[in-house]
């Protein structure tokens, strides 16, 4: 390690100062009464979305935040050193761009500076014996990596491609819609001339699918673990996870780190005469007549909502705020069987160069790439993670490099860099083990990178900063148990499972309180959909319509 880094600027077990602030008001009086149209808790990007929706609709609007800096799993803080901006949580935005709020620029948030970059190549994935994939934004090209390995993947890479598209919008739209405003997936497929097929398609497991059109290995490591869902790729129902690694489009990134959407949205929502209050921890619902009439905040102070509160807290925190008779037991029973995902060891690096991976006449620095030794060693995941077991055997790891594509998260010449792997939040030893295995984990997961990518040597590293599953919960309470999307997506929990069975449509059992983010349907990643989708409900519980205020000037 350099000199830098033995002065004491190696970051692990405590959080950083958050740094990259733009957009971070301090918490003050407002009105006498502090009393407004909507009150919501929590900035993550669904609740922001919603919130701007409700303001550009003419109502108040307050967002109360406990942490420094907005943007919940989608922020950018400079964790290592100054100048590095590193994406806390996310960093491609993908499922969001076929939002509306996106694809019809409903907000106009290139006004408030968001900006995308499109990498290319998309990924890369090297193997022990010197081969290797990259996937391109031109089909054929990225057929052809297949093909070096076998004719008959090429050609099912191609093929599966086709067949996605071919019924993109049948099948891939519903969840920017709240349930049960338009006709079941189930429904629409059993219409069309091949949806019996994809009926079968989607309640097969990612394994079998891509089990039965690929032959290679190397080509089925590729297509498990670029990138990984977050569930076992054997369970059933994961099968349109198969599909979603055969791409053209980019795994689009946005300028200045990923945190850039959520001050985009912020400084609209200020725009629209809302205010965002940061370290602001909302620790109790306000009940009146058994409706929810606004927050009360771990400082002592209270705020009143005279239409509504909307929560993006973790359910399993937001029932502790009000009383439990105020919750029917079918609600708390959702709750109560809640389960978590499996979780992530991350590790935030500020370098000197990228990692260099060999390839056919010199070597590639994707922006994006993944290492799976097997499709045989994704496969254990399910063991492990029932077993509490944190296994560094050739860790499947995640690579991100975003300076590559956008020199602005980094100084001149330098650049940032994610290495993560997945791990179980409950270790047979109790999740607090974490705190003394997640440096041994983070080096395993570092040494294995650098049986691909040897350029990455001690002197090249100026700073790490690491997270373990326990850390993620400690940071932000929404990923609870270590589970960035807020729990699992198996079939107990997805649809209109989720948060609860006869709860999907973000009304809450206690009149006047809303719920939005990770928990709600459709669930995790940047979609934005909890949140538009929340909106939705609520202007229409207010009397309009989101299609009245996306009209608005």
């Amino acid at each position: 390690m350099s000199d830098i880094t033995r002065r004491g600027f190696v970051k692990s077990a405590a959080l950083a100062p958050l740094a990259f602030t733009p957009l971070t008001l301090e918490a003050k009086s407002t009105s006498p009464e502090n009393r407004y149209d909507v009150v919501v808790a929590g900035a993550g990007h669904n609740s922001l979305i919603a919130t701007a929706y409700l303001a550009k609709a003419g109502y108040r609007c307050l967002v109360l935040e406990f942490h420094s800096v907005i943007g919940g799993g989608v922020k950018t803080e400079e964790l290592t050193l100054p100048g590095f901006k590193h994406d806390t949580c996310s960093t491609a935005h993908n499922g969001i761009q076929g939002n509306p709020l996106m694809r019809n620029d409903e907000l106009k948030l290139r006004d408030y500076g968001l900006e995308y970059i499109s990498p290319d190549p998309i990924m890369h994935m090297p193997f022990a014996d010197g081969s290797y994939i990259t996937q391109w934004a031109d089909l054929e090209r990225t057929a052809s990596e297949f093909g070096k390995f076998s004719k008959k993947d090429g050609d099912a890479y191609i093929r599966m491609y086709r067949e996605s598209e071919a019924v993109r919008d049948l099948i891939g739209g519903d969840q920017f819609a709240p349930p049960g405003t338009g006709k079941p997936l189930g429904e629409r497929l059993a219409a069309d001339p091949s949806g019996k097929v994809w009926q079968r398609r989607l309640a097969m497991s990612q394994w079998e699918l891509i089990r039965e059109n690929f032959e290679s290995d190397h080509c089925r490591a590729f297509l498990m673990g670029t990138p990984w869902s977050m569930q076992p790729p054997q369970y059933p129902m994961t099968g349109r996870a198969a599909y979603s690694a055969i791409r053209t489009s980019a795994r689009k990134i946005a300028k200045g780190g990923s945190g850039a959407l959520t001050q985009a949205i912020a400084k609209f929502i200020e725009a629209h005469n809302g205010t965002i209050l940061t370290n602001k921890t909302v620790s109790k619902l306000i009940i009146e007549g058994g409706k929810c009439v606004g927050v009360e905040c771990a400082d002592g102070s209270s705020y009143h909502a005279d239409k509504a509160v909307l929560s993006t807290m973790h359910i399993k925190n937001l029932v502790e705020m009000a009383p439990k008779d105020l919750w029917p037991a079918d609600f708390l029973y959702g709750v109560d069987t809640w389960e978590g995902e499996i979780s992530e060891v991350v590790t935030h690096y500020a370098v000197k160069e990228p990692p260099k991976f060999p390839v056919k006449g010199g070597t590639l620095s994707p922006a994006e790439a993944a290492v799976l030794a097997s499709s045989d060693r994704l496969l254990r995941f399910a063991y492990d993670d029932a077993a509490g077991i944190s296994n560094i055997d050739e860790p499947p790891i995640s690579i991100f490099c975003s300076s590559v594509a956008d020199p602005s998260r980094a100084p001149a010449g330098m650049h940032t860099l994610k290495v993560l792997g997945f791990h179980p939040y409950n270790l047979k030893e109790g999740p607090e083990y974490w705190d003394t295995l997640k440096n041994k984990v983070s080096d395993a997961q570092l040494n294995y990178l650098r049986k691909f990518a040897p350029n990455l040597t001690d002197d090249k590293i100026l700073a790490k900063f690491v997270m373990s599953p326990l850390d993620l919960e400690r940071k932000n309470p929404s990923f609870w148990h270590g589970s960035i999307h807020a729990g699992s997506s198996d079939p107990s929990q997805s649809g209109t499972m989720r948060p609860a069975p006869g709860w999907s449509q973000y009304r809450m059992p206690i009149p006047g309180l809303y719920q939005t983010g990770s928990c709600t349907y459709p669930g995790g990643s940047v979609t934005g959909a909890p949140g538009r989708n929340a909106a939705t409900i609520m202007l229409k519980d207010f009397g309009t319509s989101i299609e009245a205020v996306v009209q608005k000037s």
